[in-house]
Protein backbone atom coordinates (compact mmCIF):
# COMPACT_ATOMS: atom_id res chain seq x y z
CA UNK A 1 0.00 0.00 0.00
CA UNK A 2 2.84 2.38 0.89
CA UNK A 3 4.62 1.64 -2.40
CA UNK A 4 1.41 2.27 -4.38
CA UNK A 5 0.81 5.55 -2.55
CA UNK A 6 4.37 6.71 -3.18
CA UNK A 7 4.33 5.76 -6.86
CA UNK A 8 0.83 6.92 -7.84
CA UNK A 9 0.12 9.81 -5.44
CA UNK A 10 3.28 11.30 -3.96
CA UNK A 11 5.65 11.16 -6.95
CA UNK A 12 3.15 12.65 -9.49
CA UNK A 13 2.40 15.45 -7.01
CA UNK A 14 -1.19 14.37 -6.30
CA UNK A 15 -0.87 14.33 -2.51
CA UNK A 16 -2.39 17.83 -2.09
CA UNK A 17 -5.34 16.76 -4.26
CA UNK A 18 -5.87 13.63 -2.13
CA UNK A 19 -5.68 15.66 1.09
CA UNK A 20 -8.10 18.27 -0.28
CA UNK A 21 -10.59 15.60 -1.35
CA UNK A 22 -10.36 13.83 2.02
CA UNK A 23 -10.83 17.09 3.92
CA UNK A 24 -13.72 18.02 1.63
CA UNK A 25 -15.62 14.75 2.19
CA UNK A 26 -14.94 14.61 5.94
CA UNK A 27 -16.02 18.23 6.38
CA UNK A 28 -19.28 17.61 4.57
CA UNK A 29 -20.00 14.47 6.62
CA UNK A 30 -19.21 16.17 9.95
CA UNK A 31 -21.23 19.26 8.98
CA UNK A 32 -24.27 17.18 8.06
CA UNK A 33 -24.03 15.21 11.32
CA UNK A 34 -23.84 18.43 13.35
CA UNK A 35 -26.71 20.13 11.49
CA UNK A 36 -28.92 17.06 11.84
CA UNK A 37 -28.23 16.98 15.58
CA UNK A 38 -29.11 20.68 15.82
CA UNK A 39 -32.29 19.99 13.86
CA UNK A 40 -33.22 17.17 16.24
CA UNK A 41 -32.31 19.21 19.32
CA UNK A 42 -29.64 16.76 20.46
CA UNK A 43 -26.09 17.30 21.65
CA UNK A 44 -24.28 20.46 22.70
CA UNK A 45 -24.40 22.08 19.26
CA UNK A 46 -26.45 25.09 18.25
CA UNK A 47 -26.76 27.78 15.59
CA UNK A 48 -24.16 30.54 15.60
CA UNK A 49 -25.80 33.93 16.00
CA UNK A 50 -24.49 37.39 16.71
CA UNK A 51 -26.69 40.41 17.21
CA UNK A 52 -29.74 38.44 16.07
CA UNK A 53 -28.02 37.50 12.80
CA UNK A 54 -27.66 33.79 11.98
CA UNK A 55 -24.14 33.07 10.68
CA UNK A 56 -24.29 30.26 8.14
CA UNK A 57 -21.29 27.99 7.83
CA UNK A 58 -20.85 29.12 4.24
CA UNK A 59 -19.30 32.31 5.67
CA UNK A 60 -16.24 30.68 7.29
CA UNK A 61 -16.20 28.33 4.31
CA UNK A 62 -15.65 31.22 1.90
CA UNK A 63 -12.84 32.59 4.09
CA UNK A 64 -11.10 29.21 4.28
CA UNK A 65 -11.54 28.58 0.54
CA UNK A 66 -9.99 31.93 -0.37
CA UNK A 67 -7.13 31.49 2.09
CA UNK A 68 -6.42 27.90 1.06
CA UNK A 69 -6.79 28.60 -2.66
CA UNK A 70 -4.38 31.52 -2.74
CA UNK A 71 -1.97 29.65 -0.48
CA UNK A 72 -2.06 26.59 -2.77
CA UNK A 73 -1.38 28.75 -5.82
CA UNK A 74 1.57 30.40 -4.11
CA UNK A 75 3.12 27.10 -3.00
CA UNK A 76 4.51 24.16 -4.97
CA UNK A 77 2.90 20.73 -5.29
CA UNK A 78 5.35 19.24 -2.80
CA UNK A 79 6.11 20.07 0.81
CA UNK A 80 4.23 20.77 4.00
CA UNK A 81 2.84 24.12 2.80
CA UNK A 82 1.07 22.60 -0.19
CA UNK A 83 -0.44 19.86 1.99
CA UNK A 84 -1.61 22.32 4.65
CA UNK A 85 -3.20 24.73 2.18
CA UNK A 86 -4.88 21.80 0.40
CA UNK A 87 -6.50 20.70 3.67
CA UNK A 88 -7.66 24.26 4.38
CA UNK A 89 -9.10 24.56 0.87
CA UNK A 90 -10.89 21.20 1.18
CA UNK A 91 -12.48 22.21 4.49
CA UNK A 92 -13.63 25.53 3.07
CA UNK A 93 -15.02 23.94 -0.10
CA UNK A 94 -16.94 21.40 1.98
CA UNK A 95 -18.56 24.16 4.06
CA UNK A 96 -19.40 26.24 0.99
CA UNK A 97 -20.89 23.48 -1.17
CA UNK A 98 -22.89 22.12 1.78
CA UNK A 99 -24.90 25.34 1.44
CA UNK A 100 -24.82 25.53 -2.33
CA UNK A 101 -28.63 25.72 -2.43
CA UNK A 102 -28.56 28.78 -0.18
CA UNK A 103 -26.17 30.52 -2.57
CA UNK A 104 -28.28 29.49 -5.57
CA UNK A 105 -31.63 30.63 -4.15
CA UNK A 106 -30.31 33.43 -1.89
CA UNK A 107 -32.61 32.05 0.82
CA UNK A 108 -32.23 29.59 3.67
CA UNK A 109 -33.54 26.45 1.95
CA UNK A 110 -31.23 24.04 3.81
CA UNK A 111 -33.99 21.71 5.01
CA UNK A 112 -36.41 22.30 2.14
CA UNK A 113 -36.86 20.37 -1.09
CA UNK A 114 -34.60 22.84 -2.87
CA UNK A 115 -31.83 22.02 -0.40
CA UNK A 116 -31.26 18.68 -2.13
CA UNK A 117 -29.17 20.55 -4.69
CA UNK A 118 -26.40 20.92 -2.10
CA UNK A 119 -26.11 17.16 -1.62
CA UNK A 120 -26.15 16.54 -5.36
CA UNK A 121 -23.42 19.12 -6.02
CA UNK A 122 -21.22 17.70 -3.24
CA UNK A 123 -21.55 14.13 -4.56
CA UNK A 124 -20.78 15.19 -8.14
CA UNK A 125 -17.79 17.27 -7.03
CA UNK A 126 -16.34 14.43 -4.97
CA UNK A 127 -16.82 12.00 -7.87
CA UNK A 128 -15.14 14.31 -10.40
CA UNK A 129 -12.17 15.01 -8.11
CA UNK A 130 -11.91 11.27 -7.42
CA UNK A 131 -11.73 10.57 -11.16
CA UNK A 132 -8.98 13.15 -11.58
CA UNK A 133 -7.12 11.60 -8.66
CA UNK A 134 -7.44 8.16 -10.26
CA UNK A 135 -5.70 9.40 -13.40
CA UNK A 136 -8.46 10.79 -15.62
CA UNK A 137 -7.75 14.25 -16.99
CA UNK A 138 -10.01 16.79 -18.70
CA UNK A 139 -10.67 15.77 -22.33
CA UNK A 140 -8.40 12.73 -21.91
CA UNK A 141 -5.27 14.46 -23.19
CA UNK A 142 -3.00 12.60 -20.76
CA UNK A 143 -4.31 9.25 -21.97
CA UNK A 144 -2.65 9.62 -25.38
CA UNK A 145 0.67 8.04 -26.25
CA UNK A 146 3.92 9.96 -26.61
CA UNK A 147 3.69 9.85 -30.38
CA UNK A 148 0.20 11.28 -30.35
CA UNK A 149 1.23 14.06 -28.00
CA UNK A 150 3.80 15.16 -30.57
CA UNK A 151 1.04 15.79 -33.04
CA UNK A 152 -0.68 19.03 -32.14
CA UNK A 153 -3.48 18.28 -34.54
CA UNK A 154 -4.41 15.11 -32.66
CA UNK A 155 -4.43 16.94 -29.34
CA UNK A 156 -6.56 19.79 -30.68
CA UNK A 157 -8.98 17.37 -32.34
CA UNK A 158 -9.36 15.32 -29.16
CA UNK A 159 -10.03 18.41 -27.05
CA UNK A 160 -12.44 19.86 -29.62
CA UNK A 161 -14.47 16.65 -30.00
CA UNK A 162 -14.80 16.11 -26.25
CA UNK A 163 -15.71 19.75 -25.70
CA UNK A 164 -18.32 19.63 -28.44
CA UNK A 165 -19.88 16.43 -27.06
CA UNK A 166 -19.96 17.87 -23.53
CA UNK A 167 -21.50 21.08 -24.81
CA UNK A 168 -24.20 19.17 -26.72
CA UNK A 169 -25.01 17.03 -23.68
CA UNK A 170 -25.23 20.15 -21.52
CA UNK A 171 -27.54 21.91 -23.99
CA UNK A 172 -29.78 18.84 -24.00
CA UNK A 173 -30.20 19.06 -20.23
CA UNK A 174 -27.81 16.15 -19.43
CA UNK A 175 -25.81 18.07 -16.83
CA UNK A 176 -24.26 15.12 -15.01
CA UNK A 177 -23.19 13.36 -18.20
CA UNK A 178 -21.73 16.61 -19.54
CA UNK A 179 -19.64 17.11 -16.40
CA UNK A 180 -18.32 13.56 -16.38
CA UNK A 181 -17.69 13.82 -20.12
CA UNK A 182 -15.15 16.55 -19.49
CA UNK A 183 -13.12 14.20 -17.29
CA UNK A 184 -13.71 10.82 -18.99
CA UNK A 185 -13.30 10.86 -22.79
CA UNK A 186 -16.42 10.32 -24.91
CA UNK A 187 -18.78 9.75 -21.96
CA UNK A 188 -20.69 12.84 -23.10
CA UNK A 189 -21.43 11.00 -26.37
CA UNK A 190 -24.25 9.20 -24.53
CA UNK A 191 -25.97 12.48 -23.73
CA UNK A 192 -25.18 14.01 -27.11
CA UNK A 193 -26.92 11.34 -29.20
CA UNK A 194 -29.99 10.86 -27.00
CA UNK A 195 -33.16 12.91 -27.04
CA UNK A 196 -32.98 16.22 -25.18
CA UNK A 197 -35.06 16.93 -22.10
CA UNK A 198 -38.19 18.91 -23.01
CA UNK A 199 -37.20 21.87 -20.83
CA UNK A 200 -33.67 22.16 -22.26
CA UNK A 201 -32.43 24.88 -24.58
CA UNK A 202 -31.82 22.24 -27.29
CA UNK A 203 -35.50 21.24 -27.22
CA UNK A 204 -36.65 24.86 -27.32
CA UNK A 205 -34.43 25.51 -30.32
CA UNK A 206 -34.73 22.34 -32.41
CA UNK A 207 -37.99 20.69 -31.24
CA UNK A 208 -40.09 23.83 -31.61
CA UNK A 209 -41.52 22.72 -34.95
CA UNK A 210 -41.21 18.97 -34.28
CA UNK A 211 -44.16 18.02 -32.03
CA UNK A 212 -43.43 14.29 -32.28
CA UNK A 213 -39.85 14.72 -31.10
CA UNK A 214 -41.00 17.01 -28.28
CA UNK A 215 -43.64 14.47 -27.23
CA UNK A 216 -41.10 11.62 -27.25
CA UNK A 217 -38.68 13.74 -25.26
CA UNK A 218 -41.32 14.48 -22.63
CA UNK A 219 -42.33 10.83 -22.39
CA UNK A 220 -38.73 9.67 -22.03
CA UNK A 221 -38.01 12.34 -19.40
CA UNK A 222 -41.04 11.29 -17.34
CA UNK A 223 -40.01 7.63 -17.52
CA UNK A 224 -36.45 8.48 -16.54
CA UNK A 225 -37.53 10.65 -13.61
CA UNK A 226 -40.04 8.05 -12.42
CA UNK A 227 -37.39 5.33 -12.57
CA UNK A 228 -34.54 7.18 -10.88
CA UNK A 229 -36.16 9.87 -8.73
CA UNK A 230 -37.07 7.41 -5.95
CA UNK A 231 -33.59 5.86 -5.47
CA UNK A 232 -31.92 9.25 -5.97
CA UNK A 233 -34.11 10.92 -3.35
CA UNK A 234 -33.55 8.06 -0.91
CA UNK A 235 -29.78 8.36 -1.42
CA UNK A 236 -29.89 12.13 -0.88
CA UNK A 237 -32.04 11.71 2.26
CA UNK A 238 -29.61 9.13 3.63
CA UNK A 239 -26.67 11.48 3.14
CA UNK A 240 -28.12 14.88 3.89
CA UNK A 241 -31.32 14.25 5.83
CA UNK A 242 -34.95 14.30 4.74
CA UNK A 243 -36.34 17.75 3.91
CA UNK A 244 -39.16 19.23 5.94
CA UNK A 245 -42.55 18.92 4.20
CA UNK A 246 -43.33 22.46 5.34
CA UNK A 247 -40.13 24.43 5.95
CA UNK A 248 -40.24 26.83 8.84
CA UNK A 249 -38.89 29.70 6.76
CA UNK A 250 -39.93 30.24 3.15
CA UNK A 251 -38.71 32.84 0.68
CA UNK A 252 -40.59 36.09 1.03
CA UNK A 253 -41.29 36.39 -2.69
CA UNK A 254 -43.13 33.04 -2.62
CA UNK A 255 -45.22 33.74 0.45
CA UNK A 256 -46.20 37.42 0.35
CA UNK A 257 -47.89 38.70 3.45
CA UNK A 258 -51.59 39.27 2.87
CA UNK A 259 -52.80 42.80 3.69
CA UNK A 260 -55.19 43.19 6.64
CA UNK A 261 -58.91 43.33 5.75
CA UNK A 262 -60.32 46.86 5.40
CA UNK A 263 -62.23 48.20 8.38
CA UNK A 264 -65.90 48.93 7.95
CA UNK A 265 -66.98 52.42 8.94
CA UNK A 266 -69.04 52.55 12.05
CA UNK A 267 -72.64 53.75 11.65
CA UNK A 268 -73.33 57.20 13.11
Amino acid sequence: MGHWLERNIVEPGKLPLLLALTAFVLTFVVTRVVTRMIRAGKGPFGNVETGGLHIHHVVPGVVLTVFGGFGAVASSRHGFGAAAFAVVFGIGAGLVLDEFALILHLHDVYWSEAGRKSVEVVVITAALVGLMLAGFSPFGVDDMTEGELQSRGTVIATVAVNFLLSLMALSKGKIRIALFGVIVPFVALIGAVRLARPDSCWARRFYRHRPRALSRAGLRARRHDRRWSGPLRAFQDWIGGRPDPQPARLPEHQEPASPPPPRRPRPP
